[in-house]
Formats: C-alpha cells, sequence, structure tokens
C-alpha cells in the first residue's frame, strides 16, 4: 500500500532503488495474453465490462482488502453469549468487500445469464480477481459450478438458480427466501474415505417426497457460511445427492453444525471446516444412488476454474516480478535488462502465457459443448487434462518468480509468500494428481471419442513447428493396446497437455511465443529442469516485453 508522503531521507541513508507499490494496475489491459485469449475464444463483447473490473480489481483499495482479509482470518462462532447454538463464521469486513466485488460483477451467474460467451466472461472474471485474492475466489467458484447440477432436480433449479446466477452479493445469515443473492458450496469427502466418495457413510432418511434428513459428517466443508451446499450421502439405493440449506423450510435454524475451522497454508480469507449433519433437513437432487453422476457436473465446472485460477495465479507472481525487475537496479543495469534475469523472465512469460491460452480455450469449450459433440467431447478430456497439468505447474513458476524479487519476495509484506502458499492449492482441490490421472483413464476408456476429439485440435496446429510435430508423433505410442494403465496415466496427461498447450498457442499466441514454447517445453535439446536454464533459441528480450506491456515500463 503507498503511504502518502513517506520520509526518504533518513538520519543514516536516502532510500532509494525500490519499486514502488504494485498498485493501481489494470489487471486486463496489462495482460496481453489474457486480453488475446478473451477475443479469440468469443469475449469480444465483453472488453469494456473485463476493463472497468481489471481497473477494480488491481486498485489499491482491493488490494488492501485482500492484506486485511488475510491478516484477520476467520472466526468461528459455535454458541452465542446464552450458550444458544449458532454455527456462524465471522470475516473481516475486507472479506464481504471482495465478494461484493467479485459477485456483483457476475463472476458466478455469468454463465449462465449471458447469451453466449458467458464461460469465457466467467473465468476472465475469475482469472483477474484471484490475482487480488485467491480465497474469496472458492465460494465464488461453488456457486458458479451449482448450476448444472440444480437442474437435476427441476424443482430445486428453479428456486435456487435465480438466487445463485443474481448479480449481487447479500452476507446477512437468514434465510434464502429474504435475501437479494444467494452463495453454494459443496461438501463430499469423510474422514474415512478422503478422495473415495463411494466409502462415505453419510446416511439420508426419507422423509417422503424429495426431503430426506441427513445424519453424518464432512471432512472438508469450504466457505460453511453459504447459503445451502450441495453434499452426498447414501440410501438404500446407493450414494445420492442432496442439497442441505443452513435454514430449514418453517425459518429455523438447520442442524449444520460447524465442528472446526481449518487451520490452513493458504487461503487464509476463506474459512474451511468440518461439519456434522445432526437431523440436517435436505433435498433430493437427482435420482437416488446416482449421486456421482450428479454431482460430478459441478465439479467438472469447478476444474474448469482450477485451470483458470492456477492461470491467474501465474500471472499474478509473473506481474510482480516484472514489476520489480523494471524498478530496481543491480550491477549498473536495471535487473530485468540482466540477461540471466531476462531469460528467467522469458521461461515463466511462455509458462503462463500457455497456461491461460489453454484455459480459456477450456471455456470456450464450456460455452460450445451444449450444441457441438465435438467439443463436448473435447471437453470431456482436456479438463482433466488441463487441471492435471496447469495446476501443476503452479507451484515452480510461484516460487521462481518470488526468486526474482530475492530476499524481498520472503517477507510476508510483498505478497509473494500470499501467493506461494496459495499455489498448492488447486492441485488438491476437486482431485489431486492421482486422482485426475485416474480420471482420465476412465474418459479415454469410457469415451474414445475424447481422445478423437483432443488429438483433432493437436493435429490441426501440429505442422507449425518441427520440434511440435516430432513431439505429437511420440504421442502414437498411446494408441498401442495397453500402453495407457494407471501406472503410465500421469506421463500420458504430462504428454497430452504439452500438445494441446502447444495447439493453443500455435492458433492463438504471438510467433514469439509459440516458438519459444515449442523450443523450451517440446525440444530435447533445449528444455531444462528447471526456468531460465534453456538456450538461445527462444527470442527472450520479446518475449518479456510482450509480457510487461506498457503500464509496466
Amino acid at each position: 500500500m503507498a503511504y502518502r508522503n513517506p520520509h526518504t531521507v533518513l538520519a543514516t541513508h536516502a532510500v532509494a532503488n525500490q519499486p514502488p507499490p504494485f498498485e493501481g494496475i489494470n489487471l486486463f489491459q496489462s495482460d496481453a495474453a489474457l486480453k488475446a485469449a478473451v477475443s479469440i475464444c468469443g469475449g469480444d463483447a465483453f472488453t469494456q465490462r473485463l476493463t472497468d473490473f481489471g481497473a477494480r480489481a488491481g486498485s489499491a483499495e482491493a488490494i488492501e482488502w485482500s492484506r486485511q482479509a488475510n491478516r484477520s482470518a476467520p472466526q468461528l462462532v459455535n454458541f452465542d453469549r446464552y450458550g444458544h447454538r449458532i454455527d456462524e463464521v465471522e470475516f473481516h469486513p475486507a472479506y464481504h468487500n471482495l465478494m461484493d466485488l467479485g459477485l456483483s460483477a457476475g463472476i458466478a451467474g455469468g454463465a449462465w445469464t449471458e447469451k453466449s460467451g458467458g464461460h469465457v466472461l466467467h473465468s476472465a472474471l475469475m482469472y483477474m480477481l484471484g490475482q487480488t485474492d485467491g480465497g474469496v475466489c472458492c465460494p465464488m467458484s461453488m456457486t458458479y459450478a451449482v448450476v448444472p447440477a440444480l437442474r437435476h432436480a427441476p424443482g430445486v433449479a428453479a428456486e435456487w438458480e435465480p438466487r445463485v446466477t443474481a448479480p449481487a452479493y447479500d452476507q446477512r445469515f437468514i434465510p434464502p427466501a429474504e435475501k437479494k443473492a444467494a452463495t453454494m458450496g459443496m461438501a463430499m469427502t469423510e474422514k474415512q474415505g478422503g478422495s473415495d466418495i463411494r466409502a462415505n457413510e453419510t446416511r439420508a432418511h426419507s422423509l417422503g417426497g424429495d426431503e430426506y434428513e441427513l445424519v453424518g459428517h464432512k471432512w472438508f466443508c469450504s466457505a460453511p457460511m453459504c447459503d445451502a451446499f450441495l453434499t452426498l450421502a447414501r440410501t438404500d439405493a446407493g450414494i445420492t445427492c442432496f442439497l442441505v440449506p443452513r435454514w430449514r423450510p418453517d425459518g429455523t435454524r438447520n442442524a449444520f453444525h460447524i465442528m472446526r475451522l481449518k487451520d490452513k497454508m493458504g487461503d487464509r480469507s476463506n474459512a474451511s471446516s468440518e461439519i456434522e449433519y445432526h437431523n440436517a433437513w435436505a433435498r433430493r437432487v437427482g435420482e437416488e444412488g446416482r449421486g456421482v453422476k450428479t454431482i460430478i457436473e459441478m465439479v467438472m465446472h469447478t476444474r474448469l476454474d482450477c485451470v483458470v485460477g492456477s492461470a491467474g495465479g501465474m500471472r499474478a507472481a509473473l506481474a510482480q516480478a516484472l514489476w520489480h525487475t523494471t524498478h530496481r537496479t543491480a550491477f549498473q543495469k536495471k535487473l530485468i535488462d540482466q540477461p540471466a534475469m531476462t531469460a528467467v523472465l522469458a521461461d515463466l512469460a511462455i509458462e503462463t502465457w500457455a497456461a491461460t491460452a489453454l484455459a480459456f480455450r477450456l471455456a470456450q469449450a464450456f460455452d460450445q459443448r451444449a450444441s457441438n459433440e465435438d467439443e463436448a467431447a473435447f471437453a470431456r478430456l482436456a479438463t482433466p487434462i488441463a487441471k492435471y497439468w496447469v495446476c501443476k505447474r503452479q507451484p515452480g513458476a510461484v516460487y521462481e518468480a518470488l526468486e526474482c524479487l530475492g530476499g524481498a519476495g520472503f517477507v510476508e509484506e510483498s505478497g509473494m509468500p500470499r501467493l506461494y502458499r496459495t499455489a498448492p492449492l488447486n492441485a488438491i482441490w476437486e482431485g489431486s494428481g492421482n486422482v485426475i490421472a485416474l480420471d482420465i483413464l476412465r474418459a479415454v476408456a469410457r469415451e474414445p471419442q475424447s481422445l478423437d476429439a483432443v488429438m483433432r485440435e493437436i493435429n490441426r496446429a501440429a505442422g507449425g513447428h518441427q520440434a511440435f510435430a516430432a513431439h505429437v508423433s511420440r504421442l502414437d505410442k498411446w494408441r498401442i493396446a495397453g500402453a495407457l494403465n494407471e501406472a503410465t496415466a500421469r506421463a500420458f496427461a504430462e504428454e497430452m497437455a504439452l500438445a494441446l498447450q502447444a495447439a493453443t498457442l500455435a492458433q492463438n499466441a504471438p510467433t514469439e511465443i509459440f516458438e519459444g514454447f515449442c523450443a523450451a517445453r517440446l525440444d530435447p535439446e533445449n528444455r531444462s529442469l528447471a526456468y531460465g536454464a534453456i538456450n538461445g533459441a527462444i527470442k527472450q528480450r520479446e518475449i518479456v516485453n510482450l509480457a510487461q506491456l506498457v503500464e509496466f515500463q
């Protein structure tokens, strides 16, 4: 945060060679990769809207909100002063300001209320707000993603979809019918099963019709102050999906009890919790025994947000590195002009651009998949592939960007530690690496057309670079019977993800970025195990300039 007229000449020294605060940056206009991705993927109609939001998200005010929200962690209040059970979570006002910023801009509803390009709009808003604060993106993502799952129960959807898509935020903890908008979360995993949700033991007891009462626990429930949650419980027919509101229809509090908040490594502005259902009232969503199939629609969309969020997190870290090295001199040169630093920044720019391009190609597929079978098949396989790879690349990229700031990057005030602590989350959320790899296997086995769709996307662009063409030819080995199995699924995901990134860059990125990616990631003679260690085959200075833009000069 910029303080007014600080002393720069002190008793012992003058303060010099320090970058100004990173604030007042338009997160849309300053990001060439984002602007290109939005335009190419069908979002031109939202340019002014995204420009306005980019200015708000990058403002000094919003950045200060994030600092305050993360510094003042949410507090659980199980009981009021008289001993009545209330199960509420108190947040710093800055958290509510950030929630209002995103939800009022349409981050949850835009995908479902716009006539076209809604998922691209949603993804661009999410990409930018995550750079301001990643924690608040969790409840917004779940509120966005719940819509297709709700539609498995038309009566439930008619009641709740208008609430979760409304462009507003209402922080009051009151029955949803009295609110101008609502948020919704998800609670699936239990202690004994974790990712193996078929091991869930929470029971659902029928009250008649689609009404039930649930008894059991959930090991992870993020954003417990949402107005309702999709959850899984067992009936005689098997695992079934239910909607559990925080309030019962008669206006009393539901038996949704928050046992404790998680003491998390990152995303501390948002509350994550352990909960128990003590005969909590619920409504069934979808068929009995088909709960996994029902809720996977929500998971599919939150996985898109994992990819978008990781791309945005890389951009946030790269932007900080660009800002610092542009404004700081070492050894008679700007840091950004030192050849070793230029090489690192160029490599990080390639990584970030590739992640962003693939994230928005996915968003485009989500926009088109309802009316285009090829896009639906593409999204089915490309989503877990991108989720696996892009999310795994985020921690390393953020660390390297942090190192560009030296010791200053290791200090909490820089904001880099917060980006670093947050970086592993998207690789864990909605399925860690092995879970995603197994989902990739299922997609290929059950829907072979999904692999055909992804390969068509890759082959359309494969002739653009020798290293790319060679990499694509090596993909043929996966067509051999038995080559793709649980032990090789990670290798398959990595090779396919690199090919998808190259194909996307070939179609929508500047030549320097595409050729740099092919040399740095696909050419065995050039690529390295650390950022900045590739040889001079790529146009490093030009790539840094593309990532930097005028606003950073």
